[in-house]
Parts: structure tokens; C-alpha cells; sequence
């Protein structure tokens, strides 16, 4: 199975953040939604976690990687 991209993941936890303050939503349907919504929000915190790690991190004259030090 393929993995979703953070923007489908967001797309997807907004739709269900919107479904779920409806309160149109049955009890046993909420739950299951909340449920879904917070893994798919833990996905996104994990992947822009992960992304501004490599940000943080520049390719120095040797080719390695080395953490990003702001120059004062």
C-alpha cells in the first residue's frame, strides 16, 4: 500500500476535523473518526518533524551532512 503524502494526509484530517464538529456524527462513528483524525494528525507532526530535520541540515565542501549553525 502506498503511503499517503502529508498534503492528503492534512486534506483528509481536516475533512474529518469538520465531519466530527458537525455533531452530526453517531457516537460509535466519532470515535472511530477521532481515532483516524489523531493518527492521521501524528502522521503530519511525524513527517514535518522529519522534514525540518533535513532543512536544518546543509551539505558541507566535504559532502557530508552537518547540523545547520545560524553564524552570528
Amino acid at each position: 500500500m502506498e503511503e499517503k503524502t502529508f498534503e492528503t494526509n492534512l486534506k483528509d484530517l481536516e475533512s474529518l476535523v469538520k465531519e466530527l464538529e458537525s455533531g452530526n456524527v453517531p457516537l460509535e462513528d466519532a470515535i472511530k473518526k477521532y481515532t483516524e483524525a489523531m493518527e492521521l494528525a501524528k502522521s503530519c507532526s511525524d513527517k514535518l518533524n522529519s522534514a525540518t530535520e533535513k532543512v536544518n541540515k546543509i551539505l558541507a565542501s566535504d559532502g557530508e551532512l552537518k547540523d545547520f549553525k545560524e553564524e552570528e
